[in-house]
């Protein structure tokens, strides 16, 4: 009984040291076999200095990216994300370290969303720097980095991570979208760090300007060591000569260096305390107006100090989708090639970017408008008063990239229908800011199916079902067909059939113990069944052997044998025969004796002899002494008795 306690005790404590799931709170490091669910708030990897997180991170309502952000920060922020453009659903999702070295990442449905493309014969973990960064690392002597975040950015920078050639920063879509958006900070070809816009109909590089020279800002094109960073103090440098310092320069702060859905390249400091915000320490470009694709084709940013950039479409044209700007605005009505329908609109200080057909030197302004009637591409033109005393003509096939500044000289005429009513005020009525877009909520269409099932396997399985199902249908068949044929009685033909062919009649246990009187002394017992000793109808007194006991009550056949009425069998009926065959001093005395009167002598004595010592010995109580199948045969082929033993 204290063997059983002792036992019992140990087996708790080893399953209370046993974790229930591989979901479970961990501390900066995940290992082999583990993995972070989405359901449980508490799995988290949390850096050894306490300043970033990992682990699931809410990008809307029910949707959640695997990502790096800053702990003490308010709201979290997102250093890195790794599935920002394919969110995941708050059921059933993980992230797991593979026994393979590969770290994935599935969603709902089982299908695979991200993963680090790795292999590992050796054991492997990942762990959270206090860096920030989220490093694989095989477990040896001298680990070594399979993969890692620094490697593969997103929209941010941290602290002494390299910025390398063929990585990108990408921003964010907008305010509370973090998809990818259209702005990208790379090294290009010519090895200088530039910024790109790539919208839904255009691309163009917008920093440095375009229409300068590099080497005239101080950049250089001649260096191979394509590398650009900022260390803990806000210090950046890169390696076409581009640099900057903050306005908090020193150590102190955390910084992140971030491409915001603005396009705009920005650095902030966080403050920690309780509120957790950031302040911007740095920035790239000072007129945010001039960044290409902000407001989308046929509108114009302007910046108004109370108000921050905000975008409004000109007018005629009314705005395709108000909760995101880059898709610009629409004309409210068709615009002619007819020059007879159409006028154009004045828009003093404003310009829009690039996208000039033919420009015009020293042109008149009527000769400038005939040249934009005659062209059915043509959307407007920018008429400017250039330095060299004469005026230029600016044609635009596509309004894009348009701005409103004071200090620009030019005016823009914009094409639009005749039939329309416009002033300038329109402008101001359509305005909207560009950081505070309205809260609305975006449904993702996002589908979880089950993998695909195996159609062989699949009729394989029904097929198997369906010969077992038979097979059980033709078992049940049969029993029952066998059991009704064993419980039923035979009928009088088919007992004339048995008595024809064996010469024996097959007696119910009934009527036996109606055909004898005293049926209830047992004289002996054997293989082939148990005698009893009976007295018949007519005095004679018979040994009856019943061959089936488990059948008492049903059915049993008798063998009845006489001796001038007396009942001479003592013990079991065989010893009885071979008893009477070595007293008798003759053959023909023992086979009468042995026989039933009734037969009237029409019989073969020697043949029956045979026969008889043939059963004798099939019916030896010594399994190794009955004869065989083949000396039965033969025995039964030889009719002299002299050819058999004595039994």
């Amino acid at each position: 009984m204290d063997m059983d306690i002792s036992i019992s005790i140990l087996l708790l404590l080893l399953l209370l040291q046993t974790p229930l799931s591989s979901s479970q709170t961990f501390d900066n490091v995940l290992r082999q076999g583990s993995s972070l669910s989405v359901e449980k708030s508490s799995d988290q990897l949390i850096s050894a200095n306490g300043v970033y997180s990992a682990g699931f991170f809410a990008v809307g309502e029910n949707a959640f990216s695997f990502a790096v952000w800053f702990t003490k920060s308010s709201p979290p922020t997102a250093a890195w994300m790794a599935n920002r453009d394919m969110p995941v659903n708050g059921k059933a999702s993980k992230i797991s370290l593979l026994r393979s070295g590969d770290l994935s990442f599935t969603d709902a449905g089982g299908i695979q969303i991200w993963n680090s493309e790795t292999f590992s014969a050796s054991p492997v973990q990942l762990v959270l720097s206090d860096t920030g960064n989220l490093d694989l690392l095989t477990v040896e002597n001298k680990p070594r980095s399979l993969w890692q975040s620094f490697k593969s950015p997103t929209d941010t920078l941290l602290p002494n991570q390299p910025f390398i050639r063929g990585a990108q920063l990408v921003s964010y879509r907008s305010r509370g979208n973090y998809s990818s958006g259209f702005y990208k900070l790379f090294f290009d070809t010519d090895n200088v760090l530039r910024l790109l816009y790539s919208g839904p109909e255009i691309s163009t590089i917008y920093w440095p300007d375009p229409i300068i020279l590099v080497f005239d800002l101080g950049r250089t094109t001649y260096n191979n060591n394509l590398t650009a960073a900022f260390n803990d103090s806000g210090y950046f440098k890169s390696s076409d000569n581009y640099n900057f310092i903050t306005s908090d320069f020193g150590i102190g702060p955390r910084r992140r260096l971030t491409l915001d859905f603005d396009g705009n390249l920005r650095m902030y400091s966080l403050k920690e305390d309780a509120t957790g915000e950031w302040d911007v320490s740095w920035q790239l470009e000072a007129q945010p107006c001039k960044i290409h694709g902000l407001c989308g084709p046929n509108s114009l940013c302007s910046y108004v100090p109370e108000s921050s950039t905000v975008c409004f479409c000109l007018p005629g044209f009314k705005v395709k989708n108000s909760t995101d700007w880059s898709y610009g605005c629409e004309l409210e009505s068709k615009l002619s090639c007819n020059h007879t329908e159409v006028v154009f609109q004045e828009l003093p200080h404003v310009d829009f970017y690039g996208y000039d057909m033919p420009i015009g030197y020293n042109y008149t302004f009527t000769e400038c408008k005939n040249k934009c009637l005659e062209s059915c591409d043509c959307q407007g033109f920018m008429f400017r008063y250039e330095e060299r005393g004469v005026y230029d003509c600016y044609s635009k096939y596509a309004l894009l990239n348009g701005y409103r500044s004071p200090n620009f000289r030019g005016i823009m005429y914009v094409k639009v229908p005749k039939s329309g009513n416009f002033s300038n005020n329109g402008i101001s009525q359509r305005m909207t800011t560009i950081g505070c877009p309205p809260q609305v909520s975006i449904e993702l269409n996002r589908m979880y199916k089950k993998p695909k099932e195996n159609e062989s396997l699949r009729f394989l399985v029904w097929f198997a079902t369906g010969v077992g199902c038979i097979e059980v249908t033709c078992i049940f068949l049969v029993w029952c067909f066998l059991y009704r044929n064993n419980s039923r009685e035979p009928d009088a033909t088919t007992l004339g059939y048995i008595l024809a062919a064996t010469g024996f009649k097959r007696f119910s246990y009934n009527e036996l113990k109606k055909a004898t009187l005293g049926f209830s002394k047992e004289i002996g017992r054997g293989a082939g069944g148990i005698v009893y000793k009976g007295t018949l109808s007519d005095g004679r007194i018979a040994a009856i052997k019943r061959l089936n006991e488990a059948n008492q009550g049903k059915s049993a056949i008798g063998n009845l044998k006489f001796d001038n009425g007396e009942l001479t069998a003592q013990g079991r009926l065989v010893e009885w025969v071979k008893e009477k065959m070595n007293k008798a001093a003759t053959r023909d005395s023992w086979v009468e004796e042995i026989l039933d009167p009734s037969l009237e002598c029409e019989y073969d004595t020697k043949k029956l002899e045979v026969l008889v010592r043939v059963a004798s010995q099939c019916l030896e109580e010594d399994r190794d002494a009955r004869p065989t199948m083949r000396e039965v045969v033969e025995m039964l082929l030889h009719n002299n008795s002299q050819d058999f033993p004595d039994a």
